[in-house]
C-alpha cells in the first residue's frame, strides 16, 4: 500500500459510482487496546461483501489521515482514518488506515466482483 494521492483515489471512486458494488468495511482497535490499557473497551466494526449502489463519493482530509463517504438512495456509508490506498489486481479499491505503530485501524473496500471470504 501507499500513500493516500487524493485526486487518483476520487477517480476510482467515481469509476464504482452509479454501479452495484460490494463493500467490505472493518474498523477495529481489537487487541491493540488491551496491549496498551487493561481497562480500555475494544470495538469494532466488520461487514464484507454488502451490495450496495452509490450516488456520490468523496475523500477528504487533512493530508495525514483521510474520510471517504459514499453516498446511497437512503443514506451513507463512510470511514474516517484512512492513510493508504492501493488498486488490487486491477480491479479492487482497497483503503486502509494504520496508527503511527502500522497496525490496521480501518479499511474499506469496494470492488464490482465479491471479496473472497
Amino acid at each position: 500500500m501507499k500513500p493516500i494521492e487524493v485526486e487518483k483515489v476520487q477517480q476510482m471512486l467515481d469509476i464504482f459510482k452509479d454501479k452495484e458494488v460490494y463493500v467490505h468495511l472493518e474498523t477495529t482497535n481489537g487487541a491493540y487496546a488491551s496491549h496498551v490499557n487493561n481497562a480500555a473497551y475494544n470495538v469494532g466494526a466488520f461487514i464484507r461483501n454488502a451490495k450496495v449502489f452509490y450516488n456520490q463519493a468523496k475523500i477528504v482530509g487533512d493530508g495525514k489521515s483521510y474520510r471517504v463517504g459514499l453516498k446511497m438512495e437512503m443514506g451513507w456509508i463512510y470511514a474516517e482514518g484512512l492513510t493508504d490506498w492501493v488498486i488490487h489486481e486491477n480491479e479492487q479499491l482497497l483503503m486502509a488506515g494504520h496508527d503511527r505503530e502500522g497496525r490496521l485501524m480501518v479499511s474499506l473496500e469496494i470492488s464490482e466482483k465479491p471479496f473472497r471470504y
